[in-house]
Formats: structure tokens, sequence, C-alpha cells
């Protein structure tokens, strides 16, 4: 049985639509089960000033697309990337076992949309036609990527949670290598 709260986003979705405009797009899809959810972000000043959906599902699909675009509107991007599956499930009241990988989809959804806009900020050109290559050195904040699948990482969170590969820092370069190597894939140098 499902929550007033479920019900409530269900029959009355918030936030449903596209932003022709996006500044990111996240896409995920169950071929199990058949739910397809799409995210659409707009960033200002590194917060989410908006977020839509689009999604092709069950009505708890539906419900966990509407909570996620709420819980996530004005979050910071760090704030919005910590929104996980047991947090959408507790904000609706609860889902049924067998609808537990809604809030999934949900969240990754959110998620690959914001590493969309955070890929894209990362490929753009500056006026002098040169990329960009941006460093995140030591002590400073930024937005980190595992080095074998792209991954958004967590500040300061060493193992990736995507593939699960646990990642050590380069003294030398400051770039990122799996826990185990001797040297750096980036610059040759020795790891420690």
């Amino acid at each position: 049985m499902y929550s007033d709260k479920v019900m409530e986003h269900f029959l009355h979705p918030r936030n449903v639509g596209v932003i022709p405009d996006a500044d990111g797009v996240g896409e995920v899809g169950n071929p199990v089960c058949g739910d397809m959810m799409t995210f659409y972000i707009k960033v200002k000043d590194g917060r989410l000033e908006d977020v839509k959906f689009q999604t092709f599902g069950c009505g708890a699909a539906i419900a966990v697309s509407s909570m996620v675009s709420e819980m996530a509107r004005g979050k910071t991007l760090e704030e919005a990337m910590k929104i996980t599956n047991q947090l959408v499930a507790e904000e609706l009241g609860g889902l049924p076992p067998h609808k537990m990988h809604c809030s999934n989809l949900g969240a990754d959804a959110l998620h690959r949309a914001i590493e969309n806009y955070l890929q894209k900020q990362k490929n753009q050109e500056p006026a002098s036609g040169r990329k960009e290559t941006q460093k995140v050195e030591k002590g400073e904040t930024g937005s980190v990527h595992c080095p074998f699948c792209d991954n958004l990482l967590v500040e300061n969170e060493l193992l990736c949670s995507r593939c699960q590969i646990k990642l050590i820092r380069c003294e030398h370069c400051g770039e990122y290598n799996r826990e185990g190597e001797e040297t750096c894939h980036h610059c040759g140098a020795g790891i420690l």
C-alpha cells in the first residue's frame, strides 16, 4: 500500500516538463520494469535554480520523480548529489519493497543530470580558444571525478560509489589512481 504522500505526488506531480535550454540532462531506465526517467536542471551560482522531469512508469516512479525534483530545487550541487534513494523513500513516507528501485532511479537520474552539467563546464572553451584544465589541489574544494568511470566523487571520498574502486591521490600531480598502484598513471611518479 502507498502512503498518502506517495499518492499526493502521483496524482499531483510537481515540476513535470522539459527545460529546453537545460544546463544538464540525466536519463535512467530500468529494463525489467520499463520505468524511464529524464531530469533537466538549470544551475545558477552553484545552485539548482530549476529542476524538471519526464517519467514514463508506474505511480511510484512518478511520485519519486516529483519528490526528487522538490528535494533538489534550491540545493547546491554538492547537497543535491547527497540525495539518496533512502532519503527519497523516507520523504515519501516509505515505499513497498518491490518499488524501492524507483527511488534509486530518481536519485540516479538527478545525479546524472548534475554530472552532465559538470562535464559540460569542464569541456567549455574560454574566449582564448584554449581548453581550460582544472586540477583540484590539496585542500581546495571542487568537483573531482573518478578516473575510471568519471563518476562525480563526494568531497574527500576515496571510494567511488559507482565502480567501487578505492582511490589514492598522487602527491606529485594531485591526480587519482587505483589504490595499490606503485606509480601514477598520470605523471609516472612513485605513489607513497
